[in-house]
């Protein structure tokens, strides 16, 4: 038997002599510890601490406006409701494609385009905290509500008035 630095042993006869011999003993006990992979797609994505870098906040600049998105339509796109009153179809960039995922409900910086007023595209998506400071900051109106989807504003314009114009007493 021969065993080497690293641990791991392997049972053969006679003990190899040459340079060789040593390297496909290596070779053999590496393949037998299935250690020679870089790692699955786990590895790729990276980890999920949940923790984001503590970043500078970002204010519109000329030609950008905050929005919140309505709903998700698909294939990159949103339906943004910008906080100068009017709704125009959002579309994310490619470097946050697939990086950044944006939902509806989420607080986000759009940029106007020249050459189309009915279209936007989004530039950077602000997390619950930072968008609680641009509300602080008077960037945002008192009236945006935070994380919330377009059918939590629905439920929450409702009240308590559930008619839907039938009286049963008329019956």
């Amino acid at each position: 038997t021969s065993s080497f630095s690293n641990g791991n042993c392997i049972k053969s006869k006679k003990i190899a002599k040459t340079s060789h011999d040593n390297k496909l003993i290596k070779l053999l006990n590496n393949l037998q510890n299935h250690k020679t992979g870089k790692g699955g797609k786990n590895r790729r994505r990276g980890k999920g601490d949940g923790e984001e870098a503590k970043r500078e906040l970002e204010f519109k600049e000329e030609g950008q406006e905050y929005a919140q998105v309505v709903r998700m339509l698909g294939n990159g796109r949103c339906e943004c409701f910008c906080y100068d009153g009017v709704t125009r179809l959002g579309h994310i960039r490619g470097k946050m494609r697939k990086k950044v995922w944006v939902t509806a409900g989420d607080i986000v910086l759009v940029g106007k385009r020249d050459f189309q007023d009915e279209k936007v595209d989004i530039l950077h998506k602000y997390s619950a905290d930072e968008a609680r400071n641009l509300k602080q900051y008077g960037e945002l109106p008192e009236t945006a509500r935070i994380n919330e989807t377009a059918v939590d504003q629905a439920m929450a314009g409702d009240g308590d008035d559930d008619d839907i114009g039938i009286d049963f007493d008329d019956i």
